[in-house]
């Protein structure tokens, strides 16, 4: 092959890279499409559609409301694991999407036309996310966002258990024993809450589960043995166990934590009880009057 041959070669392919890029490109969505032209941006109100789309397929180049903003959040936080861009994200997008400034509103009943919908909904995925980035650093305000996310959508599973989370980290944060029990009894009132939503049902001809949530069963006993209540924490435990009986657990090694804890927690209600003191009645004292001075 001549000098000339290779020169033409390399052109060749220089010319069919670069056809390749920009096809790509164009496929990717990195082309400067109009929002209203992109296929891939929803064409009704975006609010209305909690999920992810492939931020780079959105050709959005700077964000321009709290949905763009959470989606590229939602980019930053899955894709790059850029958790601190993620949250700079979040926030920017809570501050157009917030309840308290009216910059949304919660809707509760079906509308005639979404498109129209000023201002738009409140948009409780990005709530759920930022909370939960912010679970370990900031619990006080994830526990304000999943209160949000439960004014939106009362019924959505998770939130509650979400929230006893929160609760325990404040817990453990706190030197004030008071302080501490108290975050424990409101993560508990939380973790009823959740279980609450999800009640077995009792018929073994439609399901045979005996209890449901295994993981928050699995915290309430955690938490009830933080506080020596043996006994409820034995009843969690035996929860945790009948919600795994026929879905197992993604970390099947508490199965057997779960027993190995029973058995150590009957003992320790056992011992208890043996040093709990035992009250007699005893006769009231008789109050005596002191005797009246004589002149």
């Amino acid at each position: 092959m001549t000098l000339a041959h290779k020169s033409l070669f390399a052109g060749r392919c220089f010319l069919a890279l670069m056809m390749l890029g920009i096809g790509l490109g164009q496929q990717r969505g990195f082309s400067q499409v109009p929002r209203q032209e992109n296929p891939n941006y929803p064409a009704r109100n975006p609010f209305y559609f909690e999920g992810k789309i492939d931020y780079e397929l959105l050709g959005i180049d700077e964000p321009s409301n709290a949905w763009e903003f959470m989606q590229r959040g939602i980019h930053l936080q899955d894709d790059r694991e850029d958790y601190k861009g993620a949250i700079q994200d979040y926030r920017r997008a809570l501050e157009l999407n917030d309840m308290e400034n009216g910059t949304c509103q919660i809707v509760t009943a079906v509308r005639e036309n979404f498109n129209t919908l000023d201002p738009p909904p409140c948009i409780f995925t990005l709530r759920l996310r930022l909370g939960y980035l912010l679970i370990h650093d900031e619990p006080e305000e994830s526990v304000r966002l999943f209160r949000e996310v439960l004014e939106i959508d009362p019924l959505r599973l998770d939130v509650r258990f979400l929230i006893a989370e929160a609760y325990e980290f404040l817990a453990e944060e706190t030197a004030d024993k008071q302080e501490q029990t108290e975050l424990y009894l409101k993560a508990i009132e939380e973790l009823r809450g959740e279980l609450a939503l999800t009640p077995p049902v009792n018929d073994p001809k439609l399901s045979p589960d005996e209890a449901n949530n295994a993981h928050t069963h699995w915290l309430l006993a955690e938490i009830h043995e933080k506080l020596d209540k043996y006994d409820e924490a034995i009843e969690a435990f035996e929860n945790y166990l009948k919600a795994t009986r026929w879905h197992s657990d993604v970390l099947p090694w508490r199965l057997q934590l779960a027993e190995k804890k029973i058995e150590e927690l009957r003992g320790m209600a056992n011992s208890q009880a043996i040093r709990a003191p035992v009250r007699s009645a005893s006769p009231a004292r008789a109050r005596t009057r002191a005797p009246a001075r004589t002149q």
